[in-house]
């Protein structure tokens, strides 16, 4: 049979993680799509926000300016630049995005986060854990980022993944056209879908944008794919909706449409790179106990427990 010609189809594609037991049911292969429509301040995926392969640099692998500058020699910007402490570091702004001194460095503390890839390249690389798919009820889960910044692409992927028989699962902030969520759930088995809060100003303040359209189109969803089995997750952040309060609001919207809901508890696993792309991580110093968090989640799950009792 020969195959479809959305193969060929190309998106940027940040990182392939391979045997996760957390983004859906069963064994998952997760592609991370690059693009976001919202800018999160607790990010752990700085590099998926622009759409864009970007430059990274990790000092603690560079050889230095004396011993090495083959990534100076070749930018035609002259965008490397020499620090005081005998390493590099990056003008972005009169940076081409040409990617000679990514080439050009020995040790690779110059690196791209992103890469163009096809439909085909991608199922390959998934296809690699077909084997316990079927064991575990697994799968392909496609996240970011935001899939459907690269709508084409990410449906392109869940189109040949169902045609290959393997089982589809999306992480989305539903911050995204409806036209497009629509699309992309008819080739799906499980949705995961983020609800950070129901506070439009609180959303729009962490967030850089309001809720309204996440909201409605999770209402939609239901509507539209009743059999669609969905999981809304929260993650946890300190300062923003770390309190009863906030997981009660959540939790009485999310009972309302009858899906699956956990919490996620806040980490800074992301936190260095910020660094690689020469960016502040918005959240500080800030920490969640996690005392605390156990305490919301056993919070979470009374709220839904005392739901389904009525």
């Amino acid at each position: 049979m020969n195959a479809p010609n959305n193969q060929a189809a190309k998106g940027c594609v940040f990182n392939i993680q391979h045997y996760s037991v957390h983004d859906g049911p069963g064994i998952r292969t997760i592609v991370f799509m690059k693009g976001c429509p919202l800018s999160c301040r607790w990010c752990s995926n700085p590099e998926s926000q622009k759409i864009n392969p970007e430059v990274a640099y990790n000092p603690n692998k560079c050889i230095g300016w004396a011993e090495c500058f083959r990534c100076g020699s070749v930018c035609p910007s002259q965008a490397v630049r020499q620090e005081a402490s005998g390493k590099i570091s990056l003008d972005r702004a009169s940076c081409t995005d040409c990617f000679a001194c990514v080439d050009a460095c020995p040790p690779k503390a110059l690196h791209l986060f992103g890469a163009m890839m096809s439909v085909d390249e991608v199922m390959k690389a998934v296809e690699r854990d077909s084997a316990f798919y079927s064991r575990s009820e697994g799968g392909l889960t496609i996240s970011g980022g935001e899939p459907l910044v690269q709508a084409d692409f990410t449906i392109a992927l869940l189109k040949e993944a169902k045609r290959r028989r393997i089982n589809t699962a999306m992480e989305t902030c539903g911050a995204v056209e409806w036209e497009r969520l629509q699309e992309a759930c008819r080739h799906l088995n499980f949705l995961l879908y983020d609800i950070k809060s129901v506070d439009p100003q609180k959303h729009k303040e962490f967030t850089g944008a309001d809720n309204a359209l996440i909201m409605e189109n999770l209402r939609k969803i239901r509507q539209t794919f009743p059999q669609l089995e969905v999981l809304v997750r929260t993650p946890l952040i300190p300062g923003f909706n770390d309190t009863e309060a906030e997981i009660a609001t959540i939790v009485g919207f999310v009972n309302e449409l009858h899906v699956g809901y956990e919490l996620l508890p806040y980490h800074r696993m992301g936190q260095s790179k910020y660094q690689f792309l020469d960016r502040e991580y918005p959240m500080g110093e800030v920490k969640l106990a996690e005392e605390r968090a156990k305490e919301l989640t056993e919070y979470a799950k009374q709220r839904r427990s005392t739901h389904a009792d009525h």
